[in-house]
This record gives structure tokens, C-alpha cells and sequence, in this order.
């Protein structure tokens, strides 16, 4: 036996942690500039630079893999719901950053893989609109689960139509100004009194 011969374990496994973890950067690039249907898995091992046959080793497929990419990018803390300055802003910046990810997607068009519709869609009450709902139930309001879902579309419908050139204002508005909007926007899903 070797010295070397007991290291090689350890460096497959670093190898391995760095290849998911290219592996999944490039998926959320890709997801979030293609989204799911025009994403292949070669594209998604080639901007890696990682054989794109490690995808069903390491997640089992396409759709595990999206289904990571959303968990990435939303992370792994309970969120403060869109009335939060901090959140709100949080996530303006990343769409502004990266554009409207795979959970703001399935609020446009529905995805054609029924597991990868229930995950984004998952996403997206958990991570957007539950919290919403349960501010709106903890203040007392009625109707909190249609009040977080109108908000959370507007917030949404604000963010894609930025991205979209059709709204010229929009689209150029410094991140600021737009926070501000955007939270009185919100803001409006609670009585006023």
C-alpha cells in the first residue's frame, strides 16, 4: 500500500462535491435564462464544464436537479414574507441580478413535466405566498390566502414585465425607486384606516 493510495478516496470525494456543485451553478443560470423545457442536460454539462452523464448520478435527472436548482435559489432559511423590506429587497435584487427564476415562472406558464410543476409551484406558495398569507392572517384580515396570492402576482407581474421591454419606465427605473413602488404596491393589500 501506498501513502498516496489512501488520499484517493478524499480527492474523488472533493471532486465530486465540486462537480455537483458546478453542476447545479450552471442549472440555475440556465433554468432561470431558458427555463426548464429549453434547458438540455449537455448544455447544462457543458457551461459546467462537468460530463453531463454525473446530472443523473449525482441528482438522478433533469428534474431533481431543477427541483435543487429552485431549493438553491430560494436557500434553506424560513423566509419573512414580501412586506419585509430586507426580503423584498433581497429578492428584487436577485431577479434584477439573474431575472425571474423557475418559481416565478410557473406563475406565466405552467410547466409540461407534472413533477417539475408541483415543485415550482410548491416554491412558490412556501417560499412567496404562505408567508404573505400568514402575515395577512396574524393582523387580522380577511381573505389572507387570496390578499397573498393577488399581492404575490403583482409582484411577480411587476418583476417579468421589467425584464419584458414593453414597459419603458420599467425597465430603466433605478432598484431604489423601484423598491419603493413596489412595497407601497404591496402595501395596498392591507386595509386602509
Amino acid at each position: 500500500m501506498t501513502p498516496d493510495r489512501p488520499a484517493e478516496p478524499a480527492a474523488r470525494r472533493r471532486d465530486a462535491s465540486r462537480s455537483r456543485e458546478l453542476l447545479l451553478r450552471a442549472a440555475v443560470e440556465l433554468f432561470t435564462e431558458r427555463g426548464f423545457d429549453r434547458t438540455t442536460t449537455r448544455e447544462i454539462g457543458e457551461r459546467a464544464g462537468v460530463d453531463p452523464t454525473l446530472i443523473a448520478r449525482y441528482y438522478g435527472g433533469k428534474t431533481q436537479l431543477y427541483i435543487a436548482a429552485m431549493n438553491a435559489e430560494f436557500g434553506a432559511d424560513p423566509p419573512a414574507d414580501l412586506l419585509d423590506e430586507d426580503r423584498l429587497r433581497t429578492l428584487l435584487d436577485g431577479v434584477l441580478r439573474r431575472g425571474p427564476g423557475p418559481a416565478f415562472r410557473v406563475t406565466v406558464q405552467p410547466y409540461d413535466d407534472p413533477v417539475v410543476q408541483e415543485a415550482a409551484r410548491t416554491q412558490l406558495h412556501s417560499r412567496l405566498v404562505g408567508p404573505l398569507r400568514e402575515h395577512f392572517t396574524r393582523v387580522g384580515l380577511d381573505r389572507p390566502q387570496l390578499r397573498a396570492e393577488v399581492a404575490v402576482a403583482a409582484f411577480v407581474g411587476v418583476m417579468l414585465g421589467r425584464g419584458s421591454g414593453a414597459f419603458d419606465r420599467l425597465g430603466e427605473a433605478d432598484p431604489d425607486e423601484l423598491l419603493v413602488l413596489v412595497r407601497d404596491l404591496l402595501g395596498g393589500t392591507l386595509p386602509r384606516g
